[in-house]
């Protein structure tokens, strides 16, 4: 009978079905003794009287738990209850190959390392002795860290073993009761000898192995017709149509072993799983045949050298002599000018837009970059440097920042206020976290994550969990980011992030504690690289700086290894990533921008100004005259501009050598407010000066705080700002210009908010917030009333209101122009929101786009045109272009 929740079988009680199939039910149990989840395989009661079934459940048992690999299921124990036999085994949490070949074809190297772990497993079994019979993407089950296990021994036939083989299974040879001619297997999968009825040995699951590596690569089964008689004939007579007729990247060799795998004469096949293991290795070019795994399994791994795997071993001697000869060769020809480093031009993916945030694989065969697809949603590539595509990871809308984990295999990455990791090939997105800022990211050997924020880099483990601070800022610092493992795998490098240039530092932190120390002064992103260097932005350029990774010491002069690395975000990251084995990649771009005027269909109609570093910008309440402010070489904003696109002229309204920027307009257009940092202690404040660049600046509000300035009231009274303190997340404030007082508006230290704009009517406020786990627009009443209203729909920020009060407009993640219009006025529960255009905009500091009063044109801070048809540059060897190498 079926088992349900609280039910006990023995010392287990079951919590839950999780599965059936021929050989029985699966049930999810806790294991009260040893206080642990296990499943619990039991034969379905309509099947106790059939002497066959019982047989064959009780020989599943017998011969899965005299198996002990990492890639075989693990049987912990064997029951009955009363006339009910039951199987205890290890509660696996992940999906079967099936699931994960629901979405398609799986890359060449993911393919080959499941193959291997698959080849692997069937050594060790039919080094026991023991044959599956069955095997399929059904009973292949993938854990959640990408291990695989073969499961379902039900249909194992024991064979007698011999020679060695016979020392190695203390398991009881035992006949299977299966009547001459009776074909036992799976449909598509059954080897040729299976079809006819014949005997069968492991060569039977050499050939299903081969099925699955076919499915596995083209996405489609080796065998498949309109019936299963059709079906079996065409394993009989028939060869599968070629994997690279669906799937051209497929190299001729790795179709070679699955052909070799499918030969219908089991004589012509390769002679044992330990050879399919070995000649799979051969072909991913690392073989990660562990101690441990030759211990378990060593008649497939240390004593079958058969003749296939003599042919692998002289190719691969052939290969490596070949390559000895060519680097001796090129070698001789240098003389002593040392190896040469290659730069190559990788294209963009055909209908995708720039690549950015380039993140390189530790091992140096892949490399990660976020992408805008034709439709203009960012999601995250993935492509390998042997092959001309890349492939786009599944349901990682909205990435930025990526970064990989040690082993190469999988990615940690931001979206939409959350830190997700996800699988390299054809992975299915993890959520880890809830972040407040994407201040980059760094995943250690020892499974910690850490990430940038506000109060600090902050840790978790890779596995997920609640982040706790590796580090704190002081009281110049407004951020932590960008962290870097170094070798050890616990100490860090990090930019100290500051609004002042004075107080931006490379800093170096630990695991073991919260002190950090000072390397040098910078403003940029980081990264160590061996053989001994870290490697940032100095004024635009990529720079190698000499560096001790165990004295924590830097040494020497930097060296340029390119110029003009594009800086994509704006928090310092610049788009640069390096390997472990030499490989750099990186993003040619520039700070140049224009402001541009698009009409709300998006066609581009004319250019304000001339190419400039520009960074906020804001209109005039009458759409003539731009307030603009420009960047300095360490991308802070050094000055405010204004011009008058209907006279040409552009004139310098702040002249302080600090840096002023984010500057609004008072309602008549006389004065205007910018936020700086010349007041010397680390903090940026509100000041007003006259429009026109004449008379004194006025500091309006001194403080602890960082103010920066975000709407001014149509009656000139009040002044909305945002402010970033340590005890609080980014909140919205309001300054009565009066009496000089200022109060917090919406303030939270769970959630940040900001981008508040005052409604031309002065009885609204529109802002975007975090509260959500992403940034969305939100109307409240103003004054506060505790009322209020979502506005966007799928994410926005830095709302902007029609002159009017009837139309609000926001920036969506991935650079939409957002239209909410209201019916009435005040009428947000019935806003109507709609796409007006796709567009490029410039990711600064501060507000990069204006309206006019009548909503009908915008002005975009867009880059630079060239930079938009920059491919990556990726750099084989990159010490090579050194003058020296560290001592």
């Amino acid at each position: 009978m079926p088992f349900v929740a609280g039910d006990k079988l023995g010392r287990y009680e079951i919590r839950s079905k999780i599965g059936a199939g021929g050989m029985g039910e699966v049930y999810r149990a806790r294991d009260e003794k040893l206080n642990r989840d296990v499943a619990i395989k039991v034969l379905p009661a309509s099947l106790i009287e059939n002497a066959d079934r019982l047989y064959r459940f009780e020989q599943e048992a017998q011969a899965a738990g005299a198996l002990n690999h990492p890639n075989i299921l693990a049987i912990y124990d064997v029951g009955a209850n009363g006339a009910v036999p039951y199987v205890v085994s290890e509660l696996l949490e992940g999906e079967s190959l099936r699931d994960r070949l629901s979405d398609g074809p799986l890359s060449s190297r993911k393919a080959i390392e499941y193959g291997t772990q698959v080849a692997r497993g069937l050594a060790a079994a039919h080094a026991k002795g023991i044959v599956h019979r069955d095997l399929k993407p059904d009973n292949l089950f993938i854990t959640s860290s990408d291990q695989i296990k073969i499961l379902d021994f039900g249909l194992a036939k024991l064979v007698q073993p011999t020679g060695d083989e016979a020392s190695q299974t203390e398991v009881e040879t035992r006949k299977v009761h299966t009547d001459p001619g009776t074909v036992m297997g799976t449909v598509g999968y059954m080897a040729p000898e299976q079809v006819r009825g014949r005997a069968v040995d492991h060569r039977a699951d050499i050939f299903a192995l081969g099925a699955v590596l076919y499915e596995m690569l083209s996405g489609r089964r080796a065998f498949h017709a309109d019936s299963a008689i059709e079906t079996l004939n065409a394993i009989l007579k028939e060869e599968p149509p070629a994997i690279t007729s669906t799937n051209s990247t497929i190299a001729p060799a790795v179709e070679r072993v699955v052909l070799h795998c499918l030969e219908k004469n089991p004589e012509r096949r390769f002679q044992s799983a330990g050879d399919v293991a070995f000649a799979l290795e051969s072909l991913s070019g690392v073989s990660n045949t562990s101690q441990q795994t030759l211990t378990q399994a060593p008649v497939a791994t240390r004593t079958l050298w058969t003749k296939e795997r003599l042919i692998w071993v002289g190719v691969s001697l052939f290969l490596l002599i070949a390559a000895l000869v060519l680097g001796f060769l090129a070698y001789s020809s240098r003389g002593e000018s040392g190896a040469h480093a290659v730069r190559l031009a990788v294209a963009t993916p055909p209908k995708v837009t720039l690549p950015a945030s380039i993140a390189v694989s530790p091992d140096g065969l892949l490399v990660a970059f976020t992408a805008n697809n034709a439709e203009g949603k960012r999601e995250l590539w993935v492509r390998s440097l042997d092959v001309d595509q890349a492939e786009v990871l599944p349901g990682t809308e909205g990435a930025r920042s990526p970064f990989w984990a040690p082993d190469s295999r999988s990615i940690g990455y931001f979206a939409n206020g959350k830190l997700f990791k996800v699988e390299a090939v054809r992975g299915r997105p993890q959520l880890l976290c809830e972040v407040p800022e994407q201040g980059g990211g760094a995943w250690s050997t020892e499974g910690v994550i850490l990430f940038g924020g506000p109060h600090g880099i902050s840790r978790i483990p890779a596995q997920g969990g609640t982040p706790a601070l590796a580090t704190k800022v002081d009281s110049k610092e407004e951020a932590h980011r960008w962290p870097y493992f170094l070798p050890d795998g616990r100490h860090f490098v990090f930019l100290g992030d500051a609004q002042t240039t004075a107080d931006h530092h490379i800093r170096v932190g630990t695991l073991d504690s919260e002190e950090t120390q000072i390397l040098f002064s910078a403003v940029t992103r980081i990264a160590y690289a061996a053989p001994g260097y870290l490697l940032y932005i100095n004024q635009g350029a990529l720079v190698a700086q000499p560096f001790d990774a165990k004295q924590l010491k830097v040494s020497g002069d930097p060296a340029t290894i390119a110029e003009h690395v594009a800086e994509i975000g704006p928090n310092h990251e610049f788009d640069f990533s390096v390997s472990n084995n030499g490989v750099l990649a990186y993003q040619v771009g520039s700070s140049q921008s224009s402001l541009v005027w698009f009409d709300r269909s998006g066609k581009r109609l004319e250019t304000t100004g001339d190419p400039d570093s520009y960074a906020s910008i804001a209109l005039s309440p009458d759409g003539r005259r731009v307030l603009a402010g420009l960047l300095d070489v360490d991308g802070r904003q050094s000055d405010v501009w204004l011009l008058d696109p209907a006279r040409g002229a552009k004139a310098r309204v702040t002249f302080d050598p600090q840096s002023d920027g984010d500057p609004i307009w008072s309602p008549d257009a006389t004065r205007i407010v910018f936020d700086s940092n010349r007041g010397g202690e680390g903090h940026v404040h509100l000041y007003e000066t006259s429009a026109t660049g004449t008379g004194n600046d006025q500091l309006l509000l001194p403080g602890n705080g960082d103010d920066i300035p975000s709407s001014w009231s149509r009656d000139g009274k009040s002044i909305l700002f945002m402010r970033y303190a340590n005890d609080f997340r980014l909140s919205i404030w309001i300054l009565t210009l009066g009496d000089r007082q200022a109060k917090p508006l919406l303030q939270s230290n769970a959630f940040g908010q900001g981008g508040a704009s005052f409604a031309p009517n002065g009885r609204f406020i529109a802002y975007d917030s975090d509260e959500s786990g992403r940034l969305e627009i939100y109307v409240q009443p103003f004054p506060l009333t505790g009322q209020k209203w979502l506005i966007s729909s799928g994410g926005g920020s830095m709302p902007l209101w029609r002159d009017d009060g009837r139309e609000i407009f926001y920036v969506t993640e991935d650079g939409k122009i957002m239209s909410a219009e209201l019916k009435a006025d005040g009428a947000f529960e019935s806003v109507v929101t709609k796409p007006l255009f796709q567009v490029d905009i410039k990711r600064v500091p501060g507000i990069p786009y204006a309206v006019t009063p009548d909503g009908s044109r915008f002005l975009i801070n867009t880059p630079a045109e060239a930079s938009n048809h920059t491919p990556m540059i990726v750099v084989l060897n990159w010490p090579a272009t050194l003058t020296k190498n560290p001592k």
